[in-house]
């Protein structure tokens, strides 16, 4: 049965409001509990303090020589709610303050004795009791006083109806303002706590809602800069990035597929051809073979880039940094420029001592992807200018070329993935767009920062700035 019940889905505004009214119903009850204790205990105790005060008055009275007789009761000797009786040695009543009511005796006799825990008047010296008689309260104290050979009996009834009557509407009324302050703050905390959680049920709302073909939904944004605000602007964060990786992903895809149809389909056409008639001419099967090897190779590298790409997306990319003196792999990499540029001009103008942390693999990967496209996209006879600088605590690193140049709007896209200033250029160059993107990479695991300035028509620039080590 408690499985069930606990299985039973409970919204969170109504937990909190039962909390609330339960915190709520326990600091009522102590304060209602301690106010009549209070109340009890003050009325009580004045009523104590009331017989003592009017059995050591009337003992003085009399002690004085006064006459013993209801003119006594005339010399306001007694309290409001006294009520006295004196008798003599032989039980003859000298004094009665309510000849209505029943004799002491007779209330002594009928009455039920009440224990009363918070009564004070125990740490009194006149002897009393509380006594019980049809629904009304007394306390009854005796004493006697001595005077020129006489013995009075005082006998001193203090009634307790209005102090009980008090206290019972004081706890009729504090039990009806609790039950109608719990009411309210029950109502109140329902309609607090929904108004509160509403940007909550916003979220879960506009989350159903989503799917992996609508990612466009956002949570709209509260003008309280509360947990909830917090909450609704992070899962909106999130969204964007989820719904940029999935459109990049999207697009990764299309141009993955895009870039691996071309070769395949020239690989098929090919061998098309070769089984049909090439196998007789030995010119078409020369042609057809070196054509296959070509595209079988533009494939390689296209995976190899993927994966390499995919090995950094998924953090699995590992480098190994070492402090690397750059001068020694500069001028290795001018030397390999210049073999495989022959028909460019390539200088080497400066190439300054330095040293960084780097993974020299990676760093020679990196520089090799620009020198490439500088190769690609610059004509025959067009000059490609490496070199070296050491400025303050950084080593700057460019890579000039005399070619075609990038438009400025395209300058901040071309690290992009697949991304190509003109498609029809690949063509003729063979680029598939992933080595900007792999040398993006490589500079940012090594804090490099990369610079590009180009002119269409007379060049590009790439700047390369890495922090140098001692």
């Amino acid at each position: 049965m408690w499985s069930k019940i606990k299985g039973f889905p409970v919204p969170i505004s109504i937990k909190l409001t039962f909390l609330y009214t339960a915190i709520l119903s326990l600091i009522l009850l102590f304060t209602s509990s301690l106010t009549v204790a209070g109340l009890y205990y003050v009325l009580y105790d004045q009523a104590v303090a009331d017989i003592d005060l009017s059995v050591d008055t009337l003992s003085r009275h009399i002690a004085s020589g006064e006459p013993v007789d209801q003119r006594l009761l005339k010399e306001n000797l007694l309290l409001p709610g006294i009520i006295l009786r004196i008798s003599d040695e032989q039980n003859h009543l000298l004094v009665d303050s309510a000849p209505h009511m029943l004799s002491n005796q007779a209330v002594v006799e009928k009455a039920e004795i009440e224990h009363d825990p918070l009564n004070p008047a125990l740490l009194l010296n006149t002897p009393l009791r509380i006594l019980h008689l049809n629904d009304m309260y007394f306390y009854y104290a005796t004493t006697h006083v001595s005077y020129n050979s006489h013995t009075y009996q005082l006998q001193i009834i203090k009634t307790m109806a209005a102090e009980k009557s008090f206290l019972k509407t004081l706890i009729q009324g504090l039990f009806l303002t609790t039950a109608l302050g719990l009411l309210i703050a029950i109502l109140a905390g329902m309609f607090i706590s929904r108004k509160t959680l509403q940007p909550l049920r916003t979220i879960i709302t506009t989350a159903k809602e989503i799917e992996i073909n609508d990612l466009g939904k956002r949570i709209p944004l509260s003008s309280s800069k509360d947990e909830l605000h917090e909450l609704a602007a992070t899962f909106n964060h999130m969204l964007n990035r989820i719904q940029t990786g999935f459109e990049q992903q999207q697009r990764f895809v299309a141009d993955a597929s895009h870039e691996l149809r071309t070769p395949i389909t020239v690989i098929s056409g090919y061998a098309d051809m070769l089984d049909r008639w090439g196998k007789q001419d030995g010119a078409a099967l020369t042609e057809g073979i070196e054509a296959i090897k070509s595209e079988a190779a533009n494939m390689h590298n296209l995976i190899e880039k993927l994966l390499f790409l995919a090995r950094t997306d998924q953090n699995k990319q590992i480098l190994t940094k070492e402090a690397l003196s750059m001068q020694p792999l500069l001028e290795e990499i001018f030397q390999e420029t210049c073999l495989i540029a022959s028909q460019h001009q390539v200088l080497l103008t400066e190439n300054q001592p330095a040293s960084i942390l780097a993974d020299a693999a990676a760093l020679k990967q990196m520089l090799r992807i620009f020198i490439e496209n500088s190769i690609k996209y610059t004509p025959d006879d067009g000059c490609i200018t490496l070199a070296s600088q050491k400025i303050n605590n950084h080593l700057e690193i460019t890579i000039t070329d005399t070619g075609i140049g990038i438009p400025e709007k395209e300058q901040a896209k071309i690290f992009d993935r697949f991304y190509r200033v003109d498609s029809s250029r690949s063509k003729t160059t063979g680029g598939t767009g992933l080595g900007l993107s792999i040398a993006h990479w490589i500079a940012a695991q090594h804090d490099a920062a990369i610079h590009v300035a180009s002119v269409p028509g007379q060049g590009t620039t790439i700047t390369l700035r890495f922090p140098v080590v001692s």
